[in-house]
């Protein structure tokens, strides 16, 4: 029976779901958490390596022969040198489609946030702002439609088209930006366009695509520059697509009306990231996937991807 080895098991499972498909595949062992200097002990002898955001470097690699298999616990998988891995015949899989109505469901809730701060006004109330008024109603936050805006997705991939069939449910326009076009989406509400005129037309812009060299710091200031005065940025993808800095002076100088981000360059959020003193500024911590259906389908998934492993026929491998 194989040994199985999961890094760090906290965020996907931190007590509401059961380890109990990887139980019946070998002989398990789940750590919360793993720090660097524990990865090797750890690991030891397993064959059936597990992590999520544990680094596996191609020292970490060369060191641990024995490793047959490597799953990876989220979408992304640059945690682990793919090459040292496909070099050793390592195959690695990752969750490709698992949280797709999740972050699309998370992206709108940070959007209508920022239009209504329904958060901000329930506290006002608790706090007696409201017994105290002297109208039937108050309001101190500029509230907004979003009926017949714009939003420009950029990444119209899964969770980008979710986003956007949200968006036109709320009768919004949306523009998308995108390598790939497929004609059967395009609609009177939903065209393809470059990405200039996304930045120009867009009411509100939506962060979809990966993190890739092409579009790494692609919220920059010069593309700020391009987008309409009063626009709302929104990122639910990979923190480095924005220059945090550069949002964080648009946001100041009113540029940018309101941003709202679930990632961010650095995770856990550094003390001294400047958006966390920008106006206007929501964020939330990396929580758009973390649904509990959304786990428990990434759970089955990754169960699945070792059961074909084991059993020769391997799915979802990303370094084959």
């Amino acid at each position: 029976m194989s040994k199985i080895v999961i890094l760090d098991g906290n965020t996907l499972n931190p007590g509401d779901l059961s380890w109990s498909g990887f139980e019946k595949l070998g002989e398990l062992t789940v750590y919360d958490r793993t720090s660097p200097e524990d990865i090797l002990p750890r690991i030891g002898d397993s064959e059936i390596v597990i992590t999520n955001k544990t680094p596996l470097t191609a020292e970490t690699i060369a060191s641990c022969p024995q490793i047959k298999y490597i799953g990876v616990l989220a979408t992304g998988y640059n945690v682990v040198d793919t090459g040292a891995a496909k070099s050793a015949s390592i195959p690695i899989t990752n969750i490709p489609a698992y949280g797709t109505d999740a972050v699309a469901q998370h992206t709108i809730a940070l959007l209508l946030e920022i239009c209504n701060r329904v958060g901000h006004h329930s506290e006002a109330v608790q706090n007696g702002k409201w017994s105290n008024s002297k109208d039937f109603c108050f309001w101190d936050y500029p509230l907004m439609e979003l009926a017949n805006k714009t939003m420009g997705v950029i990444g119209y991939g899964r969770i980008g088209q979710a986003t956007g069939r949200i968006a036109q449910a709320l009768g919004m326009k949306v523009i998308a930006f995108d390598a790939h076009h497929n004609p059967e989406l395009e609609c009177a509400t939903m065209s393809y366009t470059t990405l200039d005129e996304l930045f120009s037309k867009s009411d509100v812009i939506s962060l979809h695509c990966p993190l890739f060299s092409e579009t790494e710091g692609i919220v920059n200031k010069p593309n700020i520059e391009k987008m309409k005065d009063g626009v709302i940025i929104l990122n639910t993808s990979r923190g480095p697509l924005i220059v945090e800095k550069d949002l964080a002076e648009a946001l100041d100088s009113g540029k940018v009306f309101a941003a709202a981000v679930d990632v961010v360059s650095f995770e856990p959020i550094k003390a001294d990231n400047p958006l966390l003193k920008a106006k206007n500024c929501v964020i939330t911590p990396h929580i758009a996937w973390a649904s509990r259906e959304s786990r428990a389908r990434l759970m089955d998934i990754a169960v699945k991807n070792l059961e074909k492993f084991l059993g020769g026929s391997p799915e979802n491998v990303v370094n084959a």
